[in-house]
């Protein structure tokens, strides 16, 4: 069994990508890994470069910045990365720029992908998430942050990137896949308040107006990390590979008062997850057909 990560990344210097751990998080349980570098304003090629990974091979790309509908250019530079994976592969590690996987995961991770890799009828593997807000201490916990999704799928090219790149479909369904005892760190909602700010000016162009953007989003030079709502502390251990880039962090968060669900109904809802662990009318773009796989100790 051999398998391959893949990315994508751009500008990941300007916008405080933590790519490189990305990256570093799964190298272990890959024989390559395919990073597809758009051109950037910064020197995130030479960043990857910097790695010094013999593993790690980068295919240089130019994004269509007039693909302003559905966040659809995300996806198209994730098919370019997993295009160029080797033929001789059976899994494909999808991270994106902002996901990192702790290394306590990795031999569940591996025991998943030699448990599966016969069993043509899994498509892919299902992760948990955490989603980490405004600074590494706080993580999201309400409807609005997806659960699980998809992060390792065959090297099976009929397999495609989805919408905006969250998951994958194969010839238009959703994944057969199996539950994995693993989560991906999801730092996206953790930088400078300013590159998060510039993150968010220059993202929300794949998917809105100019129009939009002018009336939606703050002409300011720091981002508003207040208000969001239901966090939770996280005191548990992060990814080694991410022990520097904590140590740096730069500004003070404070989550501020939690805010009430709006409506009765958000109520409710709120109510029988945190009672029974049931998200009713969850949006799963995968369908699971076998159950977590662990490794024996």
């Amino acid at each position: 069994m051999k398998v391959a990560g893949f990315t994508f990344v751009r500008n990941a210097i300007k916008y405080n990508y933590p790519v490189v751990e990305s990256i570093l998080s799964i190298l272990p349980l890959c024989d390559e890994f395919v990073v597809a570098v758009g051109k950037s304003e910064d020197d995130t090629r030479n960043l990857i470069l910097s790695i010094g990974d013999p593993k790690i091979r980068i295919i240089d790309t130019t994004w269509d910045d007039t693909m302003r509908q559905g966040g659809r250019v995300l996806a198209v530079e994730t098919d370019k990365a997993f295009d160029a994976i080797s033929p001789g592969c059976t899994w494909a590690f999808y991270l994106q720029a902002d996901e990192v996987v702790h290394e306590k995961y990795l031999p569940a991770i591996r025991a998943a992908m030699e448990a599966m890799a016969g069993d043509p009828a899994v498509e892919g593997l299902v992760f948990s998430y955490l989603h980490f807000w405004g600074s590494y201490g706080y993580i999201g916990d309400s409807r609005q942050w997806y659960r699980r999704e998809v992060r390792i799928i065959r090297n099976d090219h009929r397999i495609r990137s989805y919408q905006d790149a969250q998951g994958f479909r194969i010839n238009g369904r959703k994944l057969n896949v199996s539950l994995v005892d693993a989560s991906i760190y999801h730092y996206g909602w953790v930088k400078p308040p300013d590159a998060q700010q510039a993150k968010q000016q220059s993202f929300n162009r794949f998917w809105h107006s100019d129009s939009w953007i002018d009336k939606k989003i703050p002409k300011t030079g720091a981002f508003d990390y207040t208000g969001m709502g239901f966090l939770k502390p996280f005191s548990e251990s992060h990814p080694g590979v991410m022990k520097e880039r904590i140590l740096n962090q730069s500004w003070v968060f404070s989550p501020g008062p939690s805010k009430r669900p709006s409506s009765l109904i958000a109520r409710l809802l709120r109510f029988i997850e945190i009672r029974t662990g049931w998200r009713p009318g969850e949006y799963r773009n995968y369908t699971i057909i076998k159950k977590k796989v662990t490794p024996i100790a």
